[in-house]
């Protein structure tokens, strides 16, 4: 079984959350896995452990539409956050918006983290590429 430090779920919808983790424990041994329903508690969650000098997650599972903060306005400010630390960003959403994919694709050319596009429901393959340790190198 993998080994990850921590990893984060931002999605306000409890059944997805409950099936990334319930996925995440059956391929990987994780420190921890936090769970936030936006995007602005993720980012503040992000700058206090940067604060306290805490580790960073290893894996973001991250959903585009939300209340109060997006996906895409958690992406505008997260890259904007200077750090040498590639996160591993992956976007999960039930979207079949072809826009999206774009989208995805020109955050890709705006910052040194690697971001993945995976529509939900999303299957364990998915989960365990997700996480595999040549994917988490910085």
């Amino acid at each position: 079984m993998k080994k990850i430090n921590s990893i984060y779920i931002i999605d306000d919808d409890p059944i997805t959350v409950f099936g990334i983790k319930k996925v995440l424990s059956t391929i990987v041994l994780c420190d921890s896995i936090t769970t936030h329903i936006n995007g602005k508690l993720a980012l503040d969650g992000i700058n206090n452990l940067i604060s306290e000098n805490k580790n960073l997650p290893d894996v973001i599972f991250l959903d585009i539409n939300m209340p109060v903060m997006d996906g895409w306005e958690f992406l505008d400010e997260f890259i904007k956050i200077p750090l040498e630390k590639k996160i591993k960003i992956n976007i999960v959403t039930s979207s079949i918006d072809p826009y999206d994919k774009k989208k995805t694709n020109s955050y890709k050319k705006k910052t040194h983290h690697p971001i993945f596009y995976i529509n939900k429901p999303i299957q364990k393959t998915e989960v365990e590429e997700i996480t595999t340790k040549t994917h988490l190198k910085p």
